[in-house]
């Protein structure tokens, strides 16, 4: 059976809380980061659910000892933050991962015109480990563009793109479109799918320039 590209949306209310806050223009940034922070926690804790591979090791409590299960310390994982936007979602995801986690920055700059991607910073190492789970910040999906770029990177450099999940606030059919094609394993987890692109490429209704709105420029 072939594979096909599985987006979640999980049907958490914290999620939706955190969505609507997050989708209101009137929003001051320091209310738009706190809720990126949030929706970036909830979100990972949701795309590691079942992912992260466990170790049992017996530990005494103050009364007997007990077995207890303990995220293998063994595993590499990495997170890849898309900048700027993908900045806004570090904190959450930190606050979840009990790992000690590479942190590889990507910076990429959209063409308003053309609306692709072009890399003004990347910071992945020369050769990634294939059993390294790596997580992408890429708050909004709305072409792909800038998403299909990382992924190049992380395979092109010997990640594995089955142990790559993405963490995303807003996609649109476009980018699923495109990356249901090149990536038909990937596994992307979103607080929505938003139904189109305007004419500049922003996702409608979307959340806006979230590079903008969460460092005020």
């Amino acid at each position: 059976m072939a594979k096909q590209l599985r987006i979640f949306v999980p049907p958490h209310p914290l999620i939706q809380h955190w969505l609507g806050i997050a989708r209101d223009a009137a929003a001051p940034p320091k209310v738009f980061r706190q809720t990126m922070a949030e929706l970036g926690k909830w979100l990972t804790y949701e795309a590691i659910r079942d992912w992260l591979p466990t170790v049992e090791i017996e530990v005494n409590t103050p009364v007997a000892p007990a077995k207890a299960t303990f995220i293998n310390p063994q595993t590499p994982m990495a997170i890849v933050p898309i900048l700027r936007a993908g900045l806004s979602l570090m904190e959450g995801i930190q606050s979840v991962l009990p790992l000690e986690t590479s942190i590889y920055h990507l910076g990429l700059v959209r063409n308003e015109a053309t609306l692709e991607p072009s890399c003004y910073l990347n910071k992945l190492p020369d050769r990634i480990p294939p059993e390294s789970l790596i997580l992408i910040a890429e708050p909004m999906l709305a072409t792909g563009g800038s998403l299909m770029f990382a992924l190049n990177e992380l395979v092109t450099r010997g990640a594995d793109h089955s142990n790559i999940r993405v963490i995303s606030i807003v996609a649109a059919p476009p980018a699923l479109q495109k990356l249901a094609i090149a990536y038909p394993d990937l596994q992307i987890y979103a607080a929505m799918i938003d139904e189109t692109l305007n004419d500049q490429g922003f996702i409608s209704p979307g959340l806006g320039d979230v590079g903008d709105r969460v460092f005020g420029t």
